[in-house]
Order: structure tokens, then C-alpha cells, then sequence
């Protein structure tokens, strides 16, 4: 017979243990405020450090951080090397350690790309004297995704402080391929802190697989986020640069009702220039874009959504707004295709669920 001392520690026991489940649980669960003054506290509660969260995150992550090396890029020769892509190419193929490349200020003209076989890498700068990598790929001479600047087609990559340039210059509507692509982030599970992502028309290629952006600035033109991503934009500034004509700033590839994919951009900031930027237009058949407790201003035309003169695509679009404020929030203007949220209707497009970021999701990285 089990004594009464013996039940009820089990008991107690057994209340921890499912109390420490639901937390786990609730990483994904708990949607992100509408205070922007909880911002901070609802990411540090749910986004903690390694040690918390070991028995939820993916094994091998767990592996890889416990394992973590860092290596230092510096242009005066004082790191370890004086090229990214020099860093880059000492990780061995089948890498399973986290590798830090910690880069010094300065402007790096170089065309980086790190492999499918190199997971766990981490490009870090520091705030005050963030590195510049930019290079001047177009579409013309590499096609549209291959010209970016930085290509990341490994899994649980991590960018933080960090400026990622297209230098080429702004297109002019008559040349073709101008497109030129500063990121195009094709891994799984990455995460981008505090980065600034300038360019015109592509900017970001968020080209498919699980991923999230915060605290960071992408500028552009047309269609300056892209792709069959799924995505969370927590923080963020979206820069239009539309003094030159009508600006475009997503265009999300979903081609089925079936497909997982969708951008959602939650608390983000649309600022820049002109009067006449719609918030993403119909690129494919199927796309998926939320906006939810954003500031909209007047740079946004009031119609925000463009159907790009397929007004088939409008029954299949999913465009939804949720608490917006700003001049241009307005939803009496907007096109027909776009939908105000309900409280519900929006829950699953502002939590960590949407990129089932309690398995992966980690802080910025202190080195």
C-alpha cells in the first residue's frame, strides 16, 4: 500500500509537471498584445533563453547551442578572416554546432551564400557599428532569387545587427531585370533581430519555410517582400519608397487553399514616402497577408490591396487587417477584397503557433 506521505508528493508531482506542459504549451498559444508597452515583457516571456526551454526545443538545436563557437571577421586582419565568405566557407559541410560569425563595422562587397549542408550559423554585428554586406546582383545576371546579396538556404539561421544591401540601382520600369534582392532567406526556422534590409523592387525574397523578423527595417519599392514564406514581421518598419510612383510592398506566392503560407506583420510601422504604396496585391492565386495592430500612414493608398487587374484573384485572397491605427487605417476605403478581423479570426496570425516558434524560436544571440 502506498502511504498517504508517498501520494501526495506523486500528486504534487504530477501538478508541477503539467503546470511546466502548459507553459511549454502556451508559447504558441498566447497571442501578442495590443499594448505596445507588453511587447517586451510578452517576447521575454515566451521567447526564453536555452536553459528554460530544453525538454520543448528541437534536439538538435539544443545540441547545436551547447556546442557554440565563435569566429571573428575583421577587415584590418585582427578576426580570425577578413571576408564573410571566407568565415563562411571554414564551416564544415554537415555542420552540427552552432557557429557565431561575429563581424566587425564596415562595408562588405561580397555575394554570400551559405549551403543547404551548413545549418546552425549565426551572422552577428554589434548596434553601434552594424557591418554593411551589399552587393550589386541583378535579376538581369543572376535571375530574380539568385541575385540577392546574402542567400540563406540552410535551416535555424540567425542574423542579428546586421545591414544587407543591393547596391544595384533603382529600376526604372523600362530596363528588364533589374530586380535586385538584398536577403532571400530559404531555410527553415531563422530569425532576424534588429537588421536592416535596404533595396527597391525584391527586396527580401521570403521564399518559403518558417520564419521571424523583428525590431528591423526593410526598405523598397515593389514588391519588396516576396515569396511562399511563412512569416512572422514583429516590431518592424516597411519603408515605401514612393515618391516615384505606386508602391508595392508584399506579394505573397500562395497557389493553393491548402498551402501554409502567409505573411503576417504585427505591430509594424508603415512609413517612407509618396501617397500611393498598397500594403501587397494579388501575385498569385491564393495569397495570404495579415496586418494587425500596425500604424498606417499616409504613404498607404486607402484601397490597400491591389488585385494587379486579375479581379479573379479576389475571391480567393485572403487579405485581413486587425486594429490598425493611422491616418490611412481607415477601412472605409479600402478594396473590397480586404476584411477587418475579428478577435478570434486573428488569434492565429499573432501568436508563435503561426511559425511553431516554441520549438526553435531562441533571444537574439550576446556575444
Amino acid at each position: 500500500m502506498v502511504s498517504k506521505t508517498r501520494t501526495y508528493a506523486i500528486n504534487i508531482a504530477i501538478i508541477v509537471l503539467l503546470f511546466t506542459v502548459k507553459g511549454v504549451l502556451s508559447d504558441d498559444t498566447i497571442p501578442i498584445p495590443a499594448e505596445k508597452t507588453q511587447l517586451d515583457s510578452w517576447f521575454n516571456s515566451n521567447v526564453g533563453p536555452l536553459e528554460q526551454r530544453k525538454s520543448a526545443l528541437d534536439p538538435a538545436l539544443v545540441t547545436a547551442e551547447a556546442g557554440a563557437k565563435v569566429i571573428k571577421v575583421m577587415q584590418d586582419g585582427s578576426g580570425d578572416f577578413k571576408t564573410i565568405t571566407d568565415a563562411i566557407n571554414s564551416i564544415p559541410t554537415g555542420n552540427t554546432k552552432r557557429v557565431i560569425v561575429s563581424i566587425g563595422g564596415g562595408n562588405y562587397n561580397e555575394k554570400i551564400k551559405i549551403e543547404r549542408t551548413k545549418p546552425f550559423v549565426t551572422l552577428y554585428g554589434t548596434p553601434a557599428n552594424m557591418p554593411n554586406l551589399t552587393y550589386g546582383g541583378t535579376a538581369k545576371q543572376y535571375g530574380t532569387v539568385d541575385s540577392a546579396t546574402l542567400i540563406v538556404e540552410s535551416d535555424y539561421f540567425v542574423a542579428a545587427n546586421m545591414l544587407i544591401s543591393n547596391s544595384a540601382p533603382r529600376p526604372d520600369g523600362k530596363s528588364a531585370g533589374a530586380q535586385a534582392v538584398a536577403l532571400r532567406i530559404s531555410g527553415d526556422k531563422a530569425a532576424f533581430y534588429n537588421c536592416k534590409f535596404l533595396g527597391f523592387q525584391d527586396t527580401i525574397c521570403d521564399d518559403r519555410h518558417n520564419h521571424f523578423f523583428k525590431d528591423c527595417l526593410i526598405q523598397g519599392t515593389v514588391d519588396f517582400i516576396f515569396g511562399s514564406g511563412t512569416s512572422l514581421y514583429f516590431k518592424s518598419e516597411l519603408r515605401a519608397l514612393g515618391d516615384a510612383g505606386p508602391t508595392v510592398i508584399v506579394a505573397q506566392a500562395r497557389k493553393s487553399v491548402s498551402d501554409a503560407d502567409l505573411y503576417s506583420f504585427v505591430h509594424c510601422d508603415v512609413t517612407g514616402t509618396g501617397s500611393t504604396t498598397f500594403l501587397a496585391r494579388a501575385w498569385m492565386t491564393y495569397p495570404k497577408i495579415i496586418f494587425a495592430y500596425s500604424t498606417m500612414s499616409n504613404v498607404v493608398d486607402p484601397k490597400g490591396w491591389d488585385n494587379t487587374m486579375h479581379p479573379e484573384f479576389d475571391k480567393t485572397s485572403y487579405f485581413g487587417e486587425y486594429q490598425n491605427t493611422g491616418p490611412k487605417s481607415d477601412p472605409k476605403g479600402r478594396a473590397t477584397v480586404g476584411k477587418q478581423l475579428s478577435a478570434a479570426e486573428v488569434k492565429p496570425f499573432i501568436t508563435l503557433g503561426m511559425i511553431q516558434g516554441s520549438k526553435w524560436l531562441l533571444p537574439p544571440p550576446k556575444v
